[in-house]
C-alpha cells in the first residue's frame, strides 16, 4: 500500500524572505496529526506570492512528488499579490467549486469578510489541491467546520469530503479521528476498519 502524501505549500512573501515565521505550515500539519487516523507524510513548502512559482510548486508536488493531497495557505484574498487561486485554477484539470463555496459557508459565521475570500478547490490528475486561510485559527474552521455548544456539528469543514473525494480520483483510502472530523462516505464506499 502506498503511503498518503500530503504537499503543504504556504504562500508568503515576507515568510518566504524570512521577516517574521511562518505560521502556516506548522498550522496544517498539527490539525492533520490530530485529525487523521490513517498514516501520512508530508511535503513542505514555503514560497513568495509569485504565481509562476505557485503554478511550479503545485505542479511539481502534484506530477513528481506524486502528492495525493495538496493542501495551500494563503494568498486568497483580491489584493493585488493575491495570486494563489489564480495559479491553482491555471494547473487545474477539474474545478471542484463546492470546496471553495463551503470554505466561505464557514468563515461566514465568523466574519463577514469572509465573502472576499477567493479560496478555491481544483483536481489535476490524481491530486486534491486546496486552498486554505492564512491564519491558524481559520485553517482549523475551515478544515473542521463549526460545531454548537453540545458538540454537534452545524456547519461542516471541508475535510469530511476530502477523503470520499480521494477515493474517487484514484487516492487512497484516509480514515478521519471522528471525535475532529468524522469523513462521509456512501455506505456502498465504506470499509471495514484498518486493523491495528
Amino acid at each position: 500500500m502506498s503511503t498518503f502524501t500530503i504537499g503543504l505549500v504556504s504562500v508568503s512573501d515576507r515568510a518566504s524572505r524570512g521577516a517574521y515565521e511562518d505560521q502556516g505550515l506548522p498550522a496544517l500539519e498539527a490539525w492533520l496529526a490530530s485529525a487523521l487516523a490513517t498514516p501520512f507524510r508530508t511535503e513542505k513548502r514555503l514560497i513568495p506570492d509569485e504565481q509562476p512559482v505557485i503554478e511550479r510548486t503545485l505542479v511539481e508536488l502534484a506530477d513528481v512528488a506524486a502528492c495525493d493531497l495538496v493542501l495551500t495557505t494563503g494568498g486568497t484574498g483580491p489584493a493585488p499579490r493575491d495570486v494563489t487561486p489564480d495559479a491553482t485554477l491555471a494547473v487545474a484539470h477539474r474545478v471542484m467549486p463546492g470546496f471553495g463555496e463551503q470554505m466561505r459557508q464557514v468563515s461566514l459565521r465568523f466574519v463577514p469578510t469572509a465573502i472576499l475570500s477567493r479560496q478555491t478547490g481544483v483536481v489535476r490528475g490524481r491530486t486534491l489541491i486546496l486552498n486554505l486561510p492564512g491564519q491558524p485559527k481559520s485553517i482549523r474552521e475551515t478544515l473542521e467546520g463549526v460545531r454548537d455548544e453540545a458538540g454537534k456539528v452545524v456547519v461542516h469543514g471541508v475535510f469530511a469530503a476530502v477523503p470520499y473525494c480521494l477515493d474517487l480520483i484514484g487516492g487512497p483510502y484516509v480514515e478521519t479521528v471522528e471525535a475532529v472530523c468524522k469523513a462521509f462516505r456512501p455506505k456502498s464506499a465504506l470499509r471495514p476498519p484498518a486493523s491495528s
